[in-house]
């Protein structure tokens, strides 16, 4: 794949039931942690801190960032092996902000390599994140 054909996003990503979900945020919100959670729930790791993007038959499709496939960075612990799921459409970007609403009627839209992507605001301090994550893929996801 040349350099013009693929993209290197700042997001972890995850997928769940084949649809990946980018997890963007400031340094430090917890975006691993989130990714991590998520991978204790059932998802599969496909990149931590920088995912891998390219469009393919008008989706996005993540993959393993070069350098860093197969490795979480797990706060405390340090960069810890991980097997990365295969290669997926991404279904859903989530920002992880403070200032999120407290509920919404319908999701943002993120332009990216000129694809659209459906993206929720989630507040990073919640117990019960990663089940808002898996229930905003549901709901608001775009279908595999």
């Amino acid at each position: 794949m040349s350099q013009a054909d693929h993209s290197t996003y700042p997001a972890s990503c995850v997928s769940i039931n084949g649809l990946a979900i980018l997890i963007s945020g400031e340094s430090g919100i917890g975006k691993s942690e989130l990714a991590l959670a998520l991978i204790d729930r059932g998802a599969r790791l496909i990149s931590d801190d920088h995912t891998a993007l390219r469009p393919e038959g008008g989706r996005l499709i993540a993959s393993p960032a070069q350098n860093i496939g197969g490795l979480l960075e797990v706060r405390n612990l340090g960069l810890l092996p991980i097997a990365p799921g295969p290669d997926c459409p991404v279904g859903l970007l989530i920002e992880l902000n403070r200032a999120a609403p407290r509920w919404i009627e319908r999701t943002q839209q993120r332009t990216i390599m000129g694809i659209g992507i459906p993206e929720i605001l989630l507040a990073p301090d919640s117990h019960v994140l990663p089940i808002k994550a898996e229930m905003a893929l549901q709901a608001y996801g775009m279908k595999g």
